[in-house]
């Protein structure tokens, strides 16, 4: 039998990476609470000493454990393993938020298997929040079962984003416009928490126009055992598309017809109402 499909192997590596996760976020509350320094990385986006640190204790800790394992990192990119099976880690997805004292900010750990994301954990150490779940395990949300709404009309949905201006600007959303024309309101709760909303019943939709692997490797499990779906914007489903559309499942084909159709316009509802 795969490794991927024995539940005894994910469920070791979805507590392994629960445990992990809330180590690393212990770190990043000693640095959180106010304005934290940051420079500027070749990409331009910003990284703390939080970052590197939470990153280099995951690393330690998963090779002390899993020494044939591989690990991809935001900071510290690829270490090659022996064994199919690879880590992926964001320490501090929102460092944004993180550096400005907002707790909407997450420490994120994938798991792939024979090139399969298999384990997601999405760790919110500020809100005490985390959602989680391996393959046939189901999805949890602080230990108990997550799993998303049964919302089927546009209209009655609310649509995340990470960055509206990126959004509304980026030539892989042509339709975002038309599909804030269909649902209820638009809210900037992003980054990792926005598919964590949807995950656990309390958005619809969450809309990312560009998301690293690393950002993503988490939510293909999370999503799926939740009952959702998570897929790029050309509704491909894995990690590496370079964006990410989450939503409650029934709502998915509708949210991506809409995003690629550019010029389309919706009904104006009742969109941007206060809330």
């Amino acid at each position: 039998m795969s490794a991927r499909r024995d539940a005894n192997f994910v469920s070791t590596l979805l507590t392994a990476a629960e445990a992990l996760a809330e180590a690393a976020g212990d770190l990043t509350l000693r640095y959180f609470g106010g304005r934290v320094p940051d420079e500027a990385k070749d990409d331009g986006s910003p990284v703390t000493r939080a970052d590197r640190e939470a990153e280099a204790l995951l690393r330690a800790a998963i090779l002390e454990r899993f020494p044939t394992h591989g690990i991809l990192g935001e900071e510290y990119g690829e270490h090659p393993g022996t064994d199919p099976v690879r880590w992926i880690v964001d320490p501090i997805d929102g460092t944004r938020s993180f550096m400005r004292g907002v707790p909407l900010y997450g420490v994120l750990i994938g798991i792939e298997v024979e090139g399969e994301p298999v384990v997601g954990v999405a760790h919110f150490p500020a809100l005490r929040e985390m959602v989680s779940a391996g393959t046939g395990l189901g999805c949890r949300w602080n230990g108990r079962r997550a799993q998303v709404n049964d919302t089927a009309d546009l209209v009655r949905s609310v649509v995340l984003t990470s960055d509206s201006e990126m959004s509304r600007t980026s030539a892989r959303c042509p339709g975002w416009t038309g599909l804030l024309g269909e649902i209820d309101y638009l809210r900037s709760w992003g980054d990792a928490y926005g598919h964590a909303l949807v995950a656990t019943g309390r958005a619809e939709i969450m809309v990312d126009a560009v998301l690293s692997p690393w950002d993503a490797a988490p939510l293909v499990p999370i999503l799926t055992e939740a009952g959702g779906r998570f897929t790029d914007l050309e509704g491909r489903s894995g990690i590496h598309g370079g964006s990410g559309v989450s939503t409650n499942g029934v709502l998915h084909e509708r949210v991506l017809e809409l995003l690629r159709t550019a010029g389309s316009h919706g009904a104006s509802g009742t969109f941007g109402a206060a809330g």
